[in-house]
């Protein structure tokens, strides 16, 4: 298998929110195929900015797969090709030399393009905040082989918690339902 990858990305580029925005056409090129993707972004970018060309605008922050800041759509699906990967944890080996990849912006209602590849995702942080978070004392955590918990039960409450609030299910839903969010919070938050 190769080391490296030459790929053609095409990206959404829109310089605010009240500008018509546009795919451009980008070669990607010796991209290593243990990169994640937004380290391809990264050496994408490096390139651009060494020719004097404004790089492409993206949402990150923990890069670890756990704050949900990555929301892109690869390929017309949010997060990318890989199930239950986010954006940034998606490795380029999942992608094959000569490929061509579309990136865009999380397409919702919900969350309006601030810049190329960047959305508003206060929404959902509304969303958050309206559910009035509340902090109590409640001694200290027991044992945790201290109370047998039903391996159906456990599984539940692991796939509750597991919604890491990046709103994939709303730019995935046909209609943008922000109630998939809500309710995905709400099973957390319970």
């Amino acid at each position: 298998m190769a080391k490296t990858l030459n790929l053609t990305l095409k990206v959404w580029r829109q310089e605010n929110r009240e500008a018509k925005g546009r795919i451009e056409t980008y070669a990607a090129k010796d991209i290593p195929v243990d990169a994640s993707f937004l380290e391809m972004l990264d050496i994408v970018n490096e390139g651009l900015v060494k020719e004097g060309k404004d790089p492409i605008h993206f949402d990150h922050d923990c890069r670890e797969g756990i704050c949900g800041m990555c929301s892109l759509t690869i390929n017309g699906i949010p997060h990318g090709p890989e199930r239950q990967v986010t954006t940034c944890q998606l490795h380029m080996r999942k992608f094959k030399d000569g490929d061509t990849i579309w990136i865009e912006p999380f397409r919702a209602k919900a969350f309006p393009i601030l810049r190329d590849l960047m959305v508003d995702r206060s929404a959902l942080d509304r969303i958050i905040a309206s559910g009035g978070y509340i902090d109590v004392r409640t001694g200290s955590a027991p044992n945790a082989n201290n109370i047998a918990v039903e391996k159906v039960k456990a599984e539940a409450a692991f796939d509750a918690a597991a919604c890491i609030g990046c709103g994939a299910c709303v730019a995935s839903c046909k209609n943008a339902s922000a109630m998939l969010f809500t309710s995905a919070k709400i099973a957390h938050l319970n």
